[in-house]
C-alpha cells in the first residue's frame, strides 16, 4: 500500500500539471481563457488604482528595480504589523508585540518566499498579522518568483529586444488569474474537511484528566491554501500540517501534498509553450522527476526500516503479536510513514517547508535526503517560478560544458551562451551555497550558535546545517530540535534568506536581459538537442555533481556519521 500511494501521488501530480501549465501559458501570453475572463475587471482596476499601463514594458534593470522595491515594501509592512499588533484590531487573544529580531526574521522570511518560522504561529501572531501580513506575502512573494521565470522565458524567445516585459503585469496576472482562484477553491475544500476558518478567540477544552487545554482558532484554511500552492509553507499553527485543525483527514493530506508541487510542475509545461517547444518543458519535468522519485523511495525505505533499536524491538513485538515495524516517532499515526515520506520529500524538493511530520525525528539517513534536496538549490520543482529558473541556470551550465567538450559555441533554445551568462549563472548557483556553509561554520564556532543546540554531537551539527540550508535556499522547514528563535539565529538566518533569494533573482534577470538582446541562432548539425534523454541526463548530472561537491563533506559530519554511530 505504501508503494501504491507513492505511485498514485506522482501520477496524479503529472496529470493535473499538464492542463494547469497550458492555462498559465495562455495567461502570460495575454490569451485569457473563457473561465478567467470574469477576473479581467479586477486586473484593470488594479492597474488604474496603481497608475500602471499594461502595455508599457521594462528593461531588465527596471524590471529588477521594480521587483526589489515591491519586495522591500512588503518586508517593511510585515515588520510593522508584528511590532504594532498589540495596538491593532483582530487580536482576540491579546497578542503582544513580537520582538525586533523575530520580527525582522519573519518579515524577511515571508518576503523571500522562505516562510521560516522561529515562533509558534497561534501563540505569537494576531489574526490581523496572519491575514494582512503573512497571507498577503504568501501571494505576492510567490507571484514575484513566477514573474521572474516568465521574464527569463521571454529572454529566450525575443530577438534584439531591450525589454523583457513588465514586472507589474506579470505580478498582477500571476496573483489574480492563478494564485487567487486556486487558493479560493482549495480553501473551501479544506474547510469542508474540517480545517478551521473563523475569527474566534481560543477555545478552552477540558481533558479526561480534568486539566484545561487552550485550542487556538482563526483564519487558518485561507492561509493554508496559499501557503501550499505558493510553496510558502509557513503554517498557521506551530506544528504546521501535523495539526489536526490544519490537516484533519487523509483527503486534506493528499490535496495539500499535491498543492505543494502542482504549480511548479505545471510551470514546466508553461515554459515549453512560452518558448514554442513543448518538448523543452517535458525535458525539464523529466529531470525533476528523475531526482524526486528515488528520494521518496529512499526516505520510505529508511523510515520503514527504523533505527537499529527499533528493529530489535520490532522483532520481539512481532514474535508476540503481528506488530509492523518502522520509525513512527514524530509522525502522525493517522497518516503513517508513506504519507510522511512523500510530504517530506515534496516540501524540501519544492521551496515549501511545510511538514506533516517532524524531520528532526527521522532516522539519520531518512533525514539526509530532505536536507540534501534543499542543498541542491531548490531546483527539483523548487518554489513556484524560482525552482524552474534555478534549474534553467543549471541548464545553461550544462550546455556550456557540453559545448566545451565538442569545441562549439554553446547554444540553448536558439541563444548563444557566452561568458556573461556563464558568470552570472555560476554566481547565482554558488551564492546560496556560500551562505549555507559560511553561516553553519560561524554558528558552530560561536557560543551564541551552539547555545541553540539541544542535541550534542553529530545530530546537533545536522540541526544547524539544516537550518542554514533551509534559509539559504528559501525552504523554511527545520530540524526542530534547534532553538532558533534567538537574536543570533534570527539575524543570521535572515541574511541567509536574503542572499538565497535576491542574489539568485538578480542574476536571472540580468541573463534574461542579455539573452533578449541577442539574435536567434538556427540549430545546426553540431547543436546539442535539449529535449532528449541525453540532455536530461546531462542536466541531472550537473545538478547532482554541484550538490555533491559542495555539501557531501558537511553531510559526512552530520547525518552520515550519525548513522554510523547508530549502527555501532
Amino acid at each position: 500500500m505504501s508503494w501504491l500511494q507513492i505511485l498514485f501521488y506522482l501520477v496524479v501530480l503529472v496529470v493535473l500539471a499538464k492542463p494547469l501549465g497550458g492555462f498559465m501559458a495562455r495567461i502570460y501570453e495575454g490569451e485569457m481563457p473563457a473561465c478567467a475572463r470574469w477576473l479581467a475587471p479586477l486586473e484593470r482596476a488594479i492597474y488604474r488604482f496603481c497608475g500602471l499601463r499594461a502595455d508599457q514594458e521594462q528593461g531588465w534593470k527596471s524590471y529588477a528595480g521594480a521587483m526589489l522595491a515591491f519586495n522591500l515594501l512588503g518586508l517593511l509592512a510585515v515588520y510593522a504589523l508584528q511590532r504594532l499588533q498589540g495596538f491593532l484590531p483582530l487580536n482576540p487573544a491579546h497578542m503582544a508585540a513580537v520582538s525586533p529580531d523575530s520580527s525582522f526574521n519573519t518579515a524577511v522570511s515571508f518576503a523571500t518566499n522562505t516562510n521560516w518560522q522561529g515562533y509558534g504561529g497561534e501563540t505569537t501572531m494576531s489574526h490581523l498579522t496572519q491575514m494582512l501580513g503573512l497571507s498577503v506575502q504568501n501571494f505576492v512573494s510567490a507571484a514575484s518568483g513566477m514573474a521572474v521565470l516568465v521574464a527569463l522565458a521571454r529572454g529566450f524567445t525575443r530577438k534584439s529586444s531591450s525589454t523583457i516585459g513588465s514586472f507589474w503585469v506579470d505580478l498582477v496576472r500571476s496573483t489574480v488569474y492563478i494564485l487567487l482562484p486556486l487558493s479560493i477553491v482549495l480553501a473551501l475544500v479544506l474547510v469542508s474537511q474540517g480545517v478551521v476558518q473563523n475569527f474566534a478567540a481560543p477555545v478552552v477544552a477540558h481533558t479526561l484528566q480534568g486539566a484545561e487545554q487552550s485550542i487556538s482558532m482563526g483564519p487558518a484554511a485561507s492561509q493554508i491554501a496559499i501557503k501550499q500552492l505558493g510553496t510558502n509553507g509557513g503554517g498557521f499553527f506551530n506544528v504546521n500540517s501535523a495539526h489536526p485543525l490544519e490537516n484533519p483527514t487523509a483527503f486534506s493530506n493528499l490535496l495539500e501534498m499535491l498543492s505543494i508541487l502542482l504549480i511548479s510542475a505545471g510551470l514546466c509545461f508553461t515554459f515549453g509553450r512560452l518558448v514554442k517547444d513543448k518538448r523543452q518543458g517535458l525535458a525539464l519535468l523529466a529531470s525533476m522527476l528523475i531526482v524526486l522519485a528515488p528520494c521518496i523511495v529512499m526516505v520510505q525505505l529508511f523510515e520503514q526500516a527504523g533505527t537499529h533499536a527499533q528493529q530489535l524491538a520490532g522483532v520481539e513485538l512481532s514474535a508476540a503479536a503481528d506488530q509492523p515495524g518502522g520509525n513512527m516517532e514524530g509522525k502522525e499515526l493517522r497518516l503513517g510513514i508513506a504519507n510522511s515520506a512523500i510530504w517530506s520529500v515534496a516540501t524540501t524538493a519544492a521551496s515549501n517547508g511545510s511538514v506533516n511530520a517532524m524531520h528532526d525525528s527521522f532516522t539519520p539517513l531518512g533525514g539526509l535526503w530532505p536536507m540534501w534536496l534543499i542543498q541542491l538549490g531548490e531546483v527539483i520543482f523548487g518554489g513556484v517560478g524560482s525552482g524552474l529558473y534555478g534549474l534553467l541556470l543549471f541548464a545553461i551550465v550544462a550546455v556550456f560544458v557540453a559545448g566545451l567538450m565538442v569545441g562549439r559555441t554553446p547554444e540553448y533554445l536558439g541563444k548563444k551562451i557566452g561568458a556573461f551568462e556563464m558568470q552570472w549563472a555560476s554566481f547565482a548557483i554558488l551564492a546560496p551555497c556560500v551562505a549555507v556553509l559560511f553561516g553553519t561554520a560561524v554558528a558552530v564556532l560561536l557560543d551564541a550558535g551552539r547555545a541553540g543546540v539541544a542535541n550534542p554531537g553529530a545530530h546537533g551539527f545536522s540541526e544547524i546545517l539544516y537550518a542554514f540550508s533551509s534559509a539559504g535556499n528559501n525552504n523554511g522547514s527545520a530540524f526542530a530540535g534547534l532553538s532558533a528563535n534567538t537574536p543570533f539565529f534570527n539575524i543570521a538566518l535572515g541574511f541567509a534568506m536574503l542572499v538565497g533569494r535576491y542574489l539568485v533573482m538578480l542574476p536571472v534577470l540580468a541573463i534574461a536581459g542579455a539573452l533578449a538582446a541577442k539574435k536567434l541562432v538556427p540549430a545546426g548539425p553540431g547543436t546539442l538537442p535539449t529535449h532528449g534523454l541525453l540532455f536530461v541526463l546531462l542536466l541531472v548530472s550537473t545538478v547532482l555533481l554541484v550538490g555533491a561537491l559542495t555539501f557531501i563533506p558537511a553531510l559526512a559530519l552530520g547525518p552520515i556519521v550519525e548513522q554510523l554511530q547508530m549502527l555501532h
